[in-house]
């Protein structure tokens, strides 16, 4: 399983056996024992956090807000404040969820996986429209919109786009684009792929002129722009 989970708290033994029972059930986790260590690891993308409230110089409510400027994973509070203003600050400052101590692993287990679910069926949802500034594709309706303004292109020259731009910073050959695109019994060679390129920078600068969508890498081939 590749989904990392980053525990946060200043109590070894809650992060040791809190590690140790997530690491059987196939994450990766990653800890840290204070503020400090939690932000650096924010460098390793988690796809979820622990968080405790009460520790040492930056607490957990401080912590959160400023993870949140940086990372929009699923964030679960566990703490040994019980009140409910303490409950209601916690999601207020951004948090998902929020388990008092002592607490059950296997519910914070369940607790992991319904926010992972949400979190999957939402990335599934977002794929269907790729976001680039002000430009939109539409990848099921086989649109581009640019400030809600429809651009026309025809369906070949669609398919380059969201070839493309389903895989931002990656360099693809003329040659490779084509057998994609076209496939491999088709009639012609890859120089309609130059063409093709012309025609859609062409319509994406009438609508957007200061911003390359599509970069040449010379004497490699093409790549859409993150």
């Amino acid at each position: 399983m590749d989904t990392k989970i980053l525990i946060v708290d200043d109590e070894p033994e809650i992060v040791a056996f809190t590690k140790d029972y997530l690491q059987d059930q196939g994450y990766q986790v990653i800890t840290a024992y204070n503020g400090q260590e939690a932000l650096h690891s924010l460098q390793l993308q988690p796809n979820m956090i622990i968080l405790d409230i009460m520790m040492p110089g930056m607490d957990g409510y401080e912590l959160c807000e400023l993870v949140r400027k940086r990372v929009t994973c699923p964030i679960i509070f566990l703490s040994a404040k019980h009140s409910e203003e303490d409950r209601i600050r916690g999601l207020m400052v951004g948090g998902d969820d929020y388990l008092t101590k002592p607490f059950s692993l296997k519910e914070l287990h369940a607790r992991i996986i319904a926010h992972l679910r949400r979190e999957h069926r939402l990335a599934e949802e977002t794929k269907k429209c790729l976001y680039f500034g002000n430009l939109m594709i539409d990848l099921e309706g086989y649109e581009v919109y640019y400030l809600n303004e429809r651009l026309s292109f025809t369906s070949k020259e669609f398919e380059m786009i969201q070839f493309l731009a389903l895989h931002p910073g990656q360099v693809f050959s003329r040659e490779s684009m084509y057998e994609r695109i076209w496939g491999f019994d088709a009639e012609g060679d890859s120089s309609t792929i130059t063409e093709h390129i012309k025609k859609i920078r062409s319509k994406l600068a009438k609508h957007d002129p200061d911003q390359s969508y599509i970069s040449t890498v010379w004497g490699v081939g093409y790549k859409w722009e993150k």
